[in-house]
């Protein structure tokens, strides 16, 4: 470096790189016991990961330990979770420290979610719902669920286009509570069947929304003693936009 330097700003800045190496090291001895801790762990399978098209940061992160945690995962659980969209090995890593690796602990997916605190509440009067807001937890584990939830924002998944239009409905805490609420069930479900997730994609999410938008016309249609009834091309450049007809 050179420059116009005091000497006390030099010592300083000689201190804190000390400082950083120290922490750097530190870390490094912290990783190695972890890696440590997991080895102990009996596995429920040796085979090698499963191949995947999924698309993976180049980068890790900077929590990201220097060895491949996600195969010890994998090798303790016997399933592969960072297939599903917004989920990653560190945030994986968080959530079976809190449940564990027996999913026997919960009956039901029911149990699970509602252990998380990721369904909706039931306050009751009189036969009336007063307020359908989840309970609060402090639960570790639906707060991965949680950042998994909000990482899909750019995501070009089913998960993706499912986040992004409870969003622009529901505004993004609900969006990211229902969503979470989601991957949830999906870990249940992989958790206890020991089976693989593939994605369908965001274009496969849309056509199954524009699908089911359309089977509530026709009924509401129908409750009204009408008929959808699909408009000509000749009369619109969109084929299937259905109209009205009694």
């Amino acid at each position: 470096m050179t420059g116009d330097y005091r000497l006390e700003h030099l010592f300083v800045l000689k201190q804190e790189f000390t400082l950083y190496e120290i922490y750097q090291q530190e870390i490094a001895a912290v990783d190695k016991q972890i890696e440590k801790c997991l080895a102990d762990f009996e596995p429920k399978t040796l085979d090698e990961l499963p191949t995947t098209k999924k698309k993976r940061r180049k980068k890790s992160t900077a929590n990201h330990p220097d060895f491949d945690l996600r195969k010890y995962l994998y090798r303790m659980a016997g399933v592969d979770f960072t297939l599903i969209d917004g989920l990653n090995a560190l945030s994986v890593q968080t959530i079976l420290s809190e449940v564990g690796l027996e999913p026997g602990r919960f009956p039901t997916v029911k149990h699970f979610t509602s252990w998380l605190g990721l369904c909706p509440g039931q306050k009751i009067t009189g036969g009336k719902v007063k307020s359908s807001k989840t309970r609060p937890v402090v639960n570790r584990a639906a707060n991965a669920f949680r950042m998994a939830a909000l990482s899909l924002t750019q995501s070009r998944s089913a998960l993706g286009a499912f986040y992004r239009r409870l969003r622009s409905r529901l505004g993004a805490p609900k969006a990211i509570t229902a969503c979470a609420h989601k991957i949830a069930r999906m870990f249940y479900r992989m958790w206890t069947t020991t089976g693989l997730y593939t994605d369908p994609g965001m274009d496969y999410y849309e056509q199954k929304y524009n699908e089911q938008v359309l089977k509530n016309l026709r009924n509401k249609a129908h409750a009204l003693g009408l008929e959808l009834v699909p408009i000509s091309p000749d009369m619109q450049n969109t084929p299937s936009s259905p109209t009205l007809s009694t």
